[in-house]
């Protein structure tokens, strides 16, 4: 498995060879270190823990420090999964040209765009009540969330509450560019989150 954690910039357009423009979103993803191995003799399981990101080392835990050692003060730090055992060593430094091509297949997770508290209207489509027959005021009302035999809301009841802020993963998204200099990839298409927002990569 191939993976990367990166940054979400903004989305823009790509024109191809052909000619044919391509709407990619920008991700900016430099070196990440592996911080830590795992394996099922030691850890009951295989994983890559990778580090990403810069952060001001007066805002680590002493317990973080020592587990990072001298690899660098990140930002961000996951864990992949593997089903062999890992090949990597704590140090390497894995770069968007080493793991990934132009052409690949990708998916892309990330934390969505938090948006509050919000009505029906806005988190569930719902079509609201009418403005006439005795009503005036309900025009974004969910309208009745009982009635019949039921003495409570029923679970699962479409209702107003927190919308947003959820992991959300977009599968079979292809690269498009890759600019080995900066550290920057092209993907076709939407990824989660907002701008400067961290995104994980995987190719299977």
């Amino acid at each position: 498995m191939k993976f990367i954690l990166g940054t979400k910039e903004n989305m823009t357009e790509y024109f191809t060879e052909d000619g044919v423009v391509v709407p990619v979103t920008i991700i900016a993803s430099g070196p990440n270190v592996v911080t830590q191995v795992k394996t099922k003799t030691t850890d009951g399981y295989n994983a890559v823990q990778v580090g990403f990101g810069t952060k001001n080392a007066k805002n680590l835990s002493k317990a973080l420090k020592g587990h990072l050692k001298d690899l660098g003060n990140f930002r961000f730090i996951k864990e992949f999964r593997e089903d062999a055992e890992p090949t990597m060593k704590v140090g390497d430094a894995l770069l968007v040209s080493d793991v990934f091509a132009v052409g690949d297949k990708i998916q892309v997770s990330g934390t969505s765009k938090g948006k509050g508290f919000q009505g029906v209207v806005k988190r569930h489509g719902f079509a609201g009540g009418p403005r006439t027959h005795g009503q005036k005021h309900s025009e974004r009302e969910p309208g009745s969330i009982g009635g019949g035999l039921r003495t409570h809301v029923p679970k699962g009841m479409r209702m107003a509450g927190r919308m947003g802020s959820d992991k959300i993963t977009q599968k079979n998204l292809k690269v498009i560019f890759i600019d080995k200099e900066n550290n920057i990839m092209l993907i076709k298409g939407a990824v989660p989150g907002v701008r400067g927002s961290l995104v994980e990569i995987i190719s299977k």
